[in-house]
């Protein structure tokens, strides 16, 4: 399968503009599977391949977090093989899709993420007196959290990022910098899973995913950064807009058929 030097140009740009707002308030998906869409991959290479380059972008948004002091490496002992977990057997499933059924189904997936995206409130912050969970219930909330998240990753993708923020801040009342990285040992868990799942079945086109891998840990990194010196604002309107154009270029392409 070929992918013109132009198109995979703009995967890379994608990649590394995804990187960045996915460190930070998740949502990466949305620009990066579109656009592997649009340059012509079947659904399930475009599913393989967004996991290909985007299990790089996690690593790298998880290593900059974790340098400054954000992963709660307690928690992740439970949330890591939770998130594998679902995320294999997510992946599985959708392999089992037949490609002409999952084509609809991803624009009609992407088109419902991209809506609550855009239209969902911003978690609230933690009070800075709120009082932690006990340990075994945090740990218990956080593991269905990353069960749930995890299989939905495996199986499709975009969006998972922010649902885990949303998660690990509304029902563990983490900050939203804590939560940005605490997804990202979900993510990368669910990634890794799900990219060593694909591999294995032949459906990730490398010579597109590791360029975009490139450009995906460039941003990660960049995004990881802002979060860590307080960009969630500035991020989550970005991502704002990317979703709303998203839903109108994805209402669009439903209309036209």
């Amino acid at each position: 399968m070929d992918v013109s030097a132009q198109h995979l140009l703009l995967l890379c740009v994608a990649a590394l503009v995804a990187g960045m707002v996915d460190a930070i308030a998740g949502g990466g998906g949305l620009i990066t599977l579109p656009a592997l869409l649009t340059a012509g991959l079947p659904p399930h290479v475009a599913l393989g391949t967004n996991k290909g380059q985007s299990v790089f972008g996690s690593f790298a948004a998880l290593v900059r977090f974790s340098r400054a002091g954000l992963v709660d490496w307690k928690l992740a002992r439970v949330t890591f093989p939770f998130g594998l977990g679902g995320a294999f057997a997510g992946a599985a499933l959708v392999l089992l899709v037949k490609p002409e059924v999952l084509k609809p189904l991803v624009l009609v997936l992407l088109i419902a993420v991209a809506v609550f995206l855009a239209f969902r409130r911003a978690p609230p912050k933690a009070p800075a007196h709120a009082e932690p969970s006990p340990r075994s219930r945090a740990q218990a909330i956080g593991a269905l959290i990353a069960l749930a998240v995890g299989t939905y990753d495996g199986f499709f993708g975009p969006g998972t990022g922010t649902f885990l923020i949303v998660g690990f801040n509304t029902l563990l009342g983490h900050g939203l910098a804590r939560a940005s990285a605490d997804a990202k040992v979900v993510n990368f868990a669910s990634n890794l899973a799900s990219v060593i799942l694909f591999s294995l079945k032949g459906v990730v086109l490398w010579k597109v995913a590791l360029p975009m891998a490139a450009a995906q840990f460039t941003g990660a990194w960049l995004g990881a950064h802002l979060a860590v010196k307080g960009g969630d604002t500035l991020v989550r309107k970005v991502v704002l807009a990317v979703v709303l154009a998203l839903v109108l270029k994805l209402g669009r392409d439903v209309v036209m058929g």
